[in-house]
């Protein structure tokens, strides 16, 4: 078996990114602590007490103090609090940059306890872009910035095929943080994320918006619809005081997996081109 001390530090650095991408958090030991094997020594034979002895045990035992119970963990499990929480924490904010504060110094989704980093927009181009995709992916995540990898360069060659860079576009995420292992996040930790996205459209005051993708598209447009049914027509996305009309179509990550996708995500950027003048 390879040992740890066989690795070069790349290689070693390569494993963990793997273990992380996999939502490994927790590291074991190769064999397993027999935590229930009792002691191989014999107990001494107990001997049954004299009449004297039996008539002082009571005395005893009300004088010996109760052993104290040990401490039992808990986990912080999200509730109703903990989306009001949010709702007054995103409320709080004044600018982007106030708003990326809170989100630093917020405890209340067990997502930020797992991810590397928090992502959340810094300021908004002059062309008044704003792109929505899903939640982090574990490239994001590292990154520390959103559509990084594969699914960045995509992006990149989408905007381009429209005459804009990404310099010209905002992005930003519907989730801050990125869930262990990629897994979908549960519906609690959507209702604690949801008041910081629709914190970030109003801070932003984005005057077009291109939602990408499955999930974005369901956290903040209609979430009984999926991508397939919502894209390729402008939806009205109203926050505060601000009003925006959002196209819908595939994030990079889903054509990724699905080139077949591509065509009807073109005429879709085609639309959105046209209302830019």
């Amino acid at each position: 078996m390879m040992s740890a001390m066989d690795l070069t530090a790349r290689e070693a650095a390569a494993l963990l990114h793997f273990y992380a991408d996999a939502g490994v958090d927790v590291f074991v030991e190769d064999e397993a602590l027999d935590l229930t094997a009792r002691a191989e020594t014999p107990a001494p034979p107990q001997t049954r007490p004299s009449r004297e002895e039996r008539k002082e045990q009571p005395a005893a035992s009300a004088a010996r103090p109760a052993a104290a119970r040990p401490a039992i963990g808990t986990t912080t499990i999200p509730d109703d609090k903990a989306v009001s929480d949010a709702q007054f924490a995103a409320e709080s904010a004044r600018s982007l940059g106030e708003l990326k504060t809170v989100l630093d110094g917020f405890a209340g989704c067990n997502l930020k306890h797992n991810a590397r980093s928090t992502i959340t927009l810094d300021a908004m181009p002059e062309s008044g872009i704003l792109a929505i995709c899903g939640f982090p992916t574990g490239d994001d995540d590292r990154n520390g910035e959103p559509l990084a990898g594969r699914a960045g360069s995509l992006f990149e060659r989408m905007l381009a095929a429209i005459g804009l860079s990404r310099d010209d576009v905002a992005v930003t995420t519907a989730l801050p943080w990125r869930t262990p292992g990629d897994r979908s996040p549960t519906q609690s930790e959507v209702d604690i994320c949801r008041p910081f996205l629709k914190r970030q459209i109003a801070l932003a005051e984005p005057r077009h918006l291109l939602v990408l993708g499955n999930f974005g598209s369901r956290m903040l447009i209609d979430a009984d619809k999926t991508v397939f049914n919502l894209r390729g027509e402008w939806h009205p996305v109203n926050v505060d005081s601000h009003a925006v009309e959002a196209l819908v179509t595939f994030s990079p990550t889903e054509l990724l997996a699905a080139p077949a996708n591509k065509k009807p995500a073109w005429h879709d950027l085609l639309l959105f081109r046209s209302r830019l003048g």
